[in-house]
């Protein structure tokens, strides 16, 4: 049986901050996701100039979306937090090296998914003690 480590410890109002910020960070990327593996024109453009090719616009696409269902799963939230913080680290460095656009929209998805993680760092020992 998989528990809810944040349901274990902390108050009632950190329990709903964490349960609200990972709806919204799971919707801004199953968002993010769905735009990608659909072909929106912007998406197109974007994974053009970044010259890996459609194909990893797809993986991309994936990425998010699979971390998405992370978040939504108490159980594995925080993993899905560090998929999509590590993921919006590479997109920020993306928009700066590479792009040369703003990086604000993937520094915020960024600083969202660290919140989550701080808030929900007693899972991710449990989850490493686990694996350990």
């Amino acid at each position: 049986m998989t528990t809810d480590v944040s349901n274990q410890s902390g108050s009632g109002a950190r329990l709903w901050t964490t349960r609200s910020l990972r709806i919204l960070l799971a919707l801004a990327f199953l968002a993010a996701g769905a735009s990608k593996l659909a072909g929106a024109p912007a998406m197109i453009q974007v994974f053009d100039a970044l010259g890996f090719g459609q194909w990893f616009r797809y993986v991309t696409g994936v990425v998010e979306i699979v971390g998405a269902v992370a978040l939504l799963v108490p159980a594995y939230a925080v993993l899905g937090a560090v998929w999509l913080g590590t993921t919006m680290f590479f997109g920020t460095l993306a928009h700066l090296f590479v792009l040369h656009t703003n990086p604000a929209p993937a520094l915020v998805l960024l600083a969202l998914s660290a919140v989550i993680v701080t808030l929900e760092r007693n899972q991710l020992k449990v989850l490493l003690a686990r694996f350990a």
